[in-house]
């Protein structure tokens, strides 16, 4: 069917309530916006569902979350004939909770075990409860850090990671099999009574808060020093308030100050353009209750609390806000210093960063003798390298990160953890405090150590269909003709990830130059928003020439772009 017949289809189907149909006979007159709602479903790929919110085949609504649920469910019984069980999480976005309770609902129909949280927790706690309750699988709703309009639908596997790519096309295959908007469905009230439907949250809690301070290096220095420190918190409106704050304060930092308005959840954002902590421009009301409080760092969150955004003050008394790659960097340099003043560093430690994170890991980890591996954008890919440690212990897993700023350290989560990440931070800031210096030395450090490496990343948003069929055809075109030169800087090696045999990774579409003077760029479409994303890195003597190499690069990349996308 065309999109006007799916239009028709859902209007005239007595299984769509009479609220979404008042919504779809109100674009009655518009066929542009009929034609975007539905000329086709809403795509399940590795990171599950992600759209706007709204009636139709391609948004977020009740019923395409249980027509995803119930392939989720068949793919689940064929995987695990003698019986699963789902973890279920959900964010502060509008109809988080509802969507949850309907994936619940729906699972329980075909008699598998859920195990849902009674309030909203981060996706980080919804990887280690999958691991620790011992589940088939786990599902949190979020849109992670999107404008309010989005919601989505993450899936996890056995293995604590999201669902790898071999599960997402199972399942996806399952999701096709379903006709309509027929679903198994245990009421909720009921799926409670016969035990079918499990509520969770303090006992998991409780796991969750002990695994991740088991990672601090030095426990009783924060328990002695951590009040001379004052911190500034930001939930961004989401679920890390509760979490995070509750780790600060029990190893020991007791001068942290949550940002008021940021405190309570809410799926409207109100107090920000985006609920993203990429975005300075996030820190605008933490800026202003640091100053009242003399504080010396920001930690900001993400609505499911996955990624963690830190500003520092610097020695003039301003503030920088750090950048994924310069979060990694610091921690990354922190952990293995103090693992190595401790006489615990293991000689086969591994590393893990994305292929567009900075290669200012690598040099940190060469000077510690730490190995460390490139692998695919995605922390499932960084997940994966954690199961194998596990598996064949022939390393030990230390830390991952994505420039993104998705940071995690340990094992017992498999995604992204800002909760995690923000104690690291604070412990970080402790221990060298007792030395005189600031995050923002310790920064410098590391770049007088190993030069100074700037990155940048530029996301092109082109929205609706004739977006997405732009950025499909950009990749195409460069994909088919590799620019020879950029920013009149020759390319000296082009790298196309759809051909694992010379990239040694498995099959994604990202491309990659490496430009005479070691500068990079990448190009890759995002695979939950509907953005090209160019990533571009560079490497001066000073921090006045990587600026001004970067500058330039970017430059280029923007004018080799723009016929693409015009």
């Amino acid at each position: 069917m065309n999109a006007q017949e799916r239009y028709a289809y859902w209007l005239n189907s007595p299984d769509v309530d009479e609220a979404a149909k008042a919504e779809l006979r109100a674009i009655a007159d518009e066929p542009a916006e009929i034609e975007d709602r539905f000329y086709m479903e809403l795509e399940f790929g590795t990171a599950g569902l992600r759209g706007v919110l709204g009636a139709g085949d391609n948004r977020m609504n009740v019923y395409n979350v249980r027509k995803a649920t119930e392939g989720l469910a068949r793919h689940l019984k064929e995987s695990f004939p003698e019986g699963a069980s789902v973890a279920i999480a959900y964010d502060s976005r509008h109809y988080s909770d509802v969507f949850a309770r309907e994936t619940a609902c729906v699972l329980a129909g075909h008699g598998i075990k859920v195990y849902l949280y009674s309030t909203l927790h981060s996706v980080p706690q919804l990887s280690f409860t999958v691991l620790h309750l011992h589940c088939s699988a786990g599902v949190v709703i979020t849109a992670s850090h999107n404008p309010p309009k989005y919601n989505g639908y993450k899936v996890y596997w056995t293995t604590g990671g999201q669902a790898g790519p071999e599960e997402a096309e199972a399942i996806t295959k399952c999701i096709r099999g379903v006709e309509g908007f027929k679903t198994a469905y245990l009421p909720y009230e009921q799926g409670l009574q016969s035990g079918q439907i499990q509520l969770i949250g303090q006992e998991v809690d409780e796991a969750y808060y002990a695994a991740t301070m088991s990672l601090l290096q030095q426990p009783q220095l924060l328990k002695e020093k951590g009040k001379d420190l004052t911190l500034i918190y930001t939930p961004l409106h989401g679920s890390g308030y509760v979490p995070v704050t509750t780790v600060l304060d029990r190893i020991g930092m007791k001068n942290v100050f949550p940002v008021p308005e940021q405190v309570k959840p809410d799926g409207d954002f109100p107090t920000v353009k985006a609920p993203n902590p990429e975005d300075p421009n996030a820190f605008t009301l933490a800026f202003r209750l640091a100053e009242e409080k003399h504080a010396d760092v920001i930690l900001g969150t993400d609505p499911d609390s996955d990624r963690l955004g830190v500003a520092v003050r610097k020695n003039d008394g301003t503030w920088a806000v750090l950048t994924g790659n310069q979060i990694g960097s610091i921690l990354l340099y922190s952990l293995l210093t103090a693992k190595k003043e401790a006489g615990i560093l293991p000689s086969n430690g591994l590393v893990v960063r994305s292929l567009v994170s900075t290669p200012l890991a690598d040099a940190i980890c060469a000077s510690f003798g730490v190995e460390i591996r490139e692998v695919l954008t995605g922390f499932r890919f960084i997940s994966e390298q954690i199961a194998q440690c596990e598996a064949t212990h022939e390393h030990t897993f230390l830390f991952g990160f994505e420039e993104s700023f998705g940071f995690l350290a340990g094992g017992f989560s498999r995604d992204k953890d800002a909760v995690c990440a923000a104690m690291l931070v604070a412990e970080g800031c402790t221990l060298f405090h007792q030395q005189g210096m600031t995050l923002y030395d310790v920064l410098q450090e590391i770049y007088q150590k190993y030069g100074y490496y700037k990155e940048k990343t530029v996301s092109y948003t082109l929205e609706g269909k004739a977006g997405i069929e732009k950025i499909k055809a950009a990749m195409a075109s460069l994909q088919a003709q590799p620019p020879k030169a950029i920013g009149g800087k020759a390319v000296i090696r082009s790298l196309d990830y759809n051909h694992p045999e010379t990239t040694g990774l498995p099959k994604s579409n990202v491309l990659r130059w490496t430009l005479e003077d070691g500068s990079w760029a990448i190009a890759r479409p995002s695979g939950t928003e509907p953005k090209l994303k160019i990533y571009s890195g560079v490497q001066g003597a000073t921090e006045a020439e990587a600026a001004q190499k970067l500058s330039a690069l970017a430059e280029a990349m923007d004018e080799l772009l723009k016929p693409y996308l015009a």
